[in-house]
Formats: C-alpha cells, structure tokens, sequence
C-alpha cells in the first residue's frame, strides 16, 4: 500500500531530477506574489489582527500563548456545563488526525463505525494535519456530520482534487499540479452553517487546530479555526477553507498557498504548505499540561482525559526493491523519513500521555488490510478502506494503549 503524499512527492522528486536538463529551455513567467515577512518579525505577522488566531509554538511566547487558550477554553467549558469557575473541568476527550493523504479514508470510516456502535464521545479539542486536517472538522462537530465526512473520502476523485500540469512545471510552476479544485470541493463542504456550527462549539469552550509549515520562516503553524470561526470577519469562511487546503499542500506535488498577512500597517505573504513538513500529527505541547503535573505532584484529583489518536496510514515497514540510481534512492530515502515522522509522533503523544496520566488509544491501519492504491484518489481504493475502518470500529477491536513497537 503507497501514501499518496509519499507517492506526490517521489514524482516531485523525479521531474526536480531532470530541472538540470530543462534549464535551457526559454523563460517562463514564475508565479508571483508580495514580499514575505522580514526574518524576526514573523511572531508579529498577523491575518485578521486577533492576538488568538494561531499560534507560532516555537517563536518566543507561542507556547505560552497557546497555553492561555487551552485554559480560557477550559473555563467556558465549564461555564457552559455551569461548574464552577475554581472546579475542576469536566473530563475531556482529545482527538489527533494524521495525514495520510487517501488514506484518510481509515479514519473516516473509523469516525462513522464508532457511531454506529455507540459510545463515541464529544471531543473537546480536535487536531488535523494534511488530510487529518480536512476531517477534523467533522470529527469535532460530532456524528450529525458523520454522512459528509463519508462522502468527503468514498465520493470523491482526482478531478475533485488537482489538475497536473506540464512536466515544465517543476521549473516554471510552484507544483506539479493545481489543486484550486481540491479548494473548490473544500468549498461545497466547509460552508457557512458548518463555519457557524465550529464558532458555537469554540464559544462554548472547545477547540479546533490545524497544522500547516510556513516555508518562508521554516516555522510550524497552528491555527485556531473556532476562534476565526467565531471572530465574524468578512473573510473567515474563506480564510478556514484556505487553511484547510495549505495543511494538505504537498510541497513540490500541490501548489503552495499564500496567506495576506500585516506587520506594523505593511501588507506581505506567507506561503504555507503541509503541516505534515513538521509534524504527521499533534495533539497538545506540554507546558498545556503543567497546571496537570503541578496538582498530580501535590497528590491533588486531576480531571480525567482520553486522548484518542488516529493513524491514517500502516506502521510496519513497507518493503520495496529500490532501483540502484539517484532518483529512487533518493524517494525512499524520503518516504522513509516521513514513515519515520509519524511513528515518532506516537511516541511522543504515547509518552506525553503516560506522564500526564492520560488514557492512551491509537487506531492506525493493519497490515491485515491488503488492497493497494494503483492510482492517486482511486475511489475503489478508498471506499476498501473507509469499510475496513468502519467494520474495525463496529467490531470494537480499533483502539489499542500504545503504539505497537
């Protein structure tokens, strides 16, 4: 079984192998855009001005930020369940999506089979990378939007995603294919009732992120899509739809998007691709928990919390014979680091979790699951593995209490 974001970018990698031989070729007009935010200013960039739009986790102060919202967003949780405002929080259920590109499949089946066997929770906060990123919304507005997210990953096709280009693109162009119709199918799903939807869910003290990389600071972005959501600017429907997209670009394979940004009254542009250059998957960083550690420390009662983390991909090696030449070294080497990438970030969540006294469940894709993808958003394909996840979830047996090795 391949990745389609391992398998984009070993065709990215193939048609960059041959730039060399295509320098001669006459000059093409590049695509264009505003100056990028100057190096040291990149944690005062902002897009609508709000101080909690997104959060920068490795620039001075963005992990605090992100802290003050996970705590703001506790306290309207429990004004909306009308506890106390000095009590503990109702126990909380946390979800983290992979990216997977069609392999997001899984975990759309995964979602819709909990339903049907009940016991699938409200989650509290929802994190999406990649193709994690466009079925965190569904996730977080619950099974009331359980149809649309099997429509998303058994509905749609390659036509519904991307246009290739010219193999001069990979000279000329910023991606071997237009994905301006993955933007358009985002449209017909993400509109102005679900945009509505994830401002009251922000408003009454749960979270919605999404991870993207801004290329030009090399720097992980989090955003805040309740809070955007709920901000009522003219341009937040578009803006979450663009998010969305750029959490999915695969860099070299889709193009990139750029985001209008201000720094002190001046308007420049980030461009932002695949938040899974950073990370395949998050789920919260661990000053969020300090307050947790600080009162377990004392012997003091902490709110109970499941983190539930979904996988959209398989975790034992993919073996494969590797043609002694530059190319296919060269895209193995990359899909090992990605394959690597993501186990890594199950580690991390699983070790997060055991210190903060979190109760751990992962689902990830079996090996038992054979089918294969002979072409990119192969409908047959994913439809095979939205009912493979959907059977493991009515069956009860999706979730283990760590990663596996």
């Amino acid at each position: 079984m391949r990745n389609s974001a391992v398998t984009c970018r070993r065709r990215a990698l193939a048609v960059f192998a041959a730039a060399g031989a295509a320098a001669a070729l006459p000059s093409c007009a590049s695509p264009t855009r505003l100056a990028a935010v100057p190096r040291g200013s990149t944690g005062t960039a902002t897009v609508f001005g709000l101080p909690n739009e997104r959060f920068l986790p490795t620039e001075p102060g963005g992990l605090a930020a992100l802290q003050r919202e996970f705590l703001a967003a506790l306290q309207r949780l429990k004004t909306t369940q009308g506890l106390p405002a000095a009590g503990l929080p109702p126990p909380l259920d946390l979800l983290g999506i992979s990216g997977g590109g069609e392999d997001g499949a899984f975990g759309a089946g995964l979602l819709n089979g909990w339903t049907e066997r009940g016991g699938r929770p409200e989650f509290s906060l929802v994190t999406g990378v990649s193709t994690g990123a466009l079925s965190a919304p569904f996730a977080f507005l619950g099974s009331d939007w359980d149809a649309k997210l099997r429509s998303v990953y058994t509905d749609i096709t390659l036509a519904d995603v991307l246009v290739p280009r010219a193999f001069t693109a990979a000279i000329w162009d910023d991606g071997m294919a237009d994905n301006s119709p993955l933007f358009l199918t985002i449209s017909r799903y993400l509109d102005e009732t679900m945009l509505t939807e994830i401002a009251r869910a922000y408003q009454a003290g749960r979270l919605l992120l999404i991870g993207t990389s801004n290329l030009d600071a090399q720097v992980p972005v989090i955003w805040n899509i309740g809070a955007i959501a709920a901000s009522g600017h003219p341009r937040a429907l578009d803006t979450v739809r663009r998010i969305l997209l750029a959490s999915a670009a695969v860099p070299g394979a889709f193009s990139p998007v750029l985001f209008d940004v201000t720094v002190e009254g001046q308007a420049l542009q980030e461009l932002h691709v695949d938040g899974g250059a950073f990370v395949q998957l998050f789920l919260y960083p661990p000053i969020v928990s300090e307050e947790r550690r600080e009162r377990m420390a004392r012997g003091m009662p902490v709110t109970p919390v499941r983190a539930w983390v979904i996988r959209n991909a398989k975790l034992d090696p993919q073996w494969a014979s590797v043609n002694r030449r530059t190319v296919p070294i060269a895209s193995r080497a990359i899909s090992s680091m990605i394959a690597v990438s993501g186990y890594n970030d199950l580690h991390r969540i699983h070790f997060t979790a055991q210190r903060d006294r979190l109760d751990y469940n992962l689902a990830f894709i079996g090996r038992e699951f054979t089918a294969t993808l002979d072409k990119p958003f192969d409908q047959a394909y994913m439809q095979s593995l939205y009912a493979y996840g959907r059977r493991r979830a009515v069956e009860g047996d999706a979730w283990v209490d760590r990663p596996p090795f």
